[in-house]
């Protein structure tokens, strides 16, 4: 289980989660759970941290803003001990997590979970923080952007858990935002590949790097709201699901800026890029100029592995942004997505009118 920072943002939310967490134990599961820090804790200290210097050490931002996760977990001990179970709350480096010694950054390399197995044969609960781990130099890491969601994964595949199951403000994974389309619907399971492409182009239910994860040690997500006893949303292998749909879902990623270039070699332009750590997305190349984009026009994209034996799905969503007026100067697509990128002032209209056409309400 993990659970985010909205789940645990305050007191009465931790002890609704250690009731939850009570609640599983009693049912007969093992529990281990992933809390993420309080709210805006991280922030909070990433805050503070530019008060004190204007060029904060990695390496000492690690061990200020690993301690969220660590509040969170002992404060959950703390409650389910008065439910009148046992639990012990482990720091990731306790918990076994081992990563590379990139600081703010860092990939888990192994997981090494003997304490956690060594406490489930006690019949505790296990609190591991998120976010975090140690280095092969035994140094606190933290693991950046979806940290936490990548320690569950990472965690449920090395215990060989049935499934992870992920708690978060919202119901499940919807086929749009429902904040712009109120008709959005809740889907009942998707791919590996559908959610990885989601996430990807914008869908912020689960990071990217987690569902990466998944994927490749083949565990299954379940994610669910904290706040209700929905079914939620299953992700798992592709051969799994029965019938794909031709469509799962619209999503859009904001502050995507499409940039030309001309005069300079692609090689040199995207060196320079990669070493200024930019993430560039689409390239498209012609004889006299380089257009790319990056993270920072704005992008709505159709997701679904049904496109994969179903023709015309790129011709129906031409026609759709034509006949609403949106132009689409650049686009781009795998097996099973399809990315428009639009003007910034269009993009809402997009999603709803891709939504509407096909039928995904």
């Amino acid at each position: 289980m993990k659970f985010g920072g909205s789940s645990v943002a305050d007191a009465d939310k931790l002890k609704s989660v250690a009731r939850r967490l009570v609640a599983a134990h009693e049912g007969g599961t093992r529990v281990v759970a992933v809390l993420s820090a309080m709210g805006r804790t991280t922030d909070e200290l990433l805050d503070l941290a530019g008060q004190v210097s204007g060029n904060p050490d990695p390496r000492e931002l690690d061990m200020l803003v690993s301690v969220g996760e660590r509040i969170s977990c002992a404060l959950c001990a703390m409650a389910i001990h008065d439910l009148g179970h046992e639990a012990i709350s482990l720091t990731g480096s306790q918990a076994g997590i081992v990563t590379d010694t990139v600081h703010g950054k860092a990939k888990i390399v192994d997981v090494r979970a003997r304490r956690i197995h060594e406490a489930l044969d006690r019949n505790e609960i296990v609190l591991v923080a998120g976010f975090q781990g140690v280095s092969s130099e035994h140094e606190v890491t933290t693991l950046g952007r979806g940290g936490s969601d990548t320690t569950a994964v990472a965690l449920a595949a090395a215990l060989g858990a049935h499934a992870c199951e992920i708690y978060t403000d919202v119901e499940g994974v919807y086929t749009a935002d429902p904040q712009l389309v109120p008709n959005a619907r809740r889907l009942e399971a998707l791919s590996h590949e559908e959610m990885l492409e989601m996430a990807s182009s914008g869908a912020r239910v689960m990071a990217t790097r987690s569902i990466e994860v998944a994927r490749s040690h083949n565990v299954q997500l379940h994610v669910r709201s904290t706040f209700s006893d929905g079914p939620g949303t299953w992700i798992r292998e592709e051969k799994e699901m029965l019938e794909k749909a031709l469509i799962s879902g619209v999503v859009h990623q904001r502050e995507e800026t499409v940039y030309r270039v001309e005069g300079v070699s692609a090689a040199k332009l995207f060196a320079a890029l990669a070493d200024a750590s930019v993430n560039v997305d689409t390239i498209v190349q012609t004889s006299s100029e380089i257009v790319f984009s990056a993270p920072v026009e704005d992008r709505p994209s159709l997701v679904g592995a049904g496109m994969k034996s179903h023709p015309g799905v790129a011709a129906k969503t031409f026609a759709t942004l034509e006949a609403a007026g949106i132009e689409a100067p650049i686009v781009s697509t795998s097996p099973i997505k399809i990315a428009c990128h639009v003007a910034s002032a269009d993009v809402d209209r997009a999603v709803q009118a891709l939504h509407e056409a096909f039928e995904l309400g």
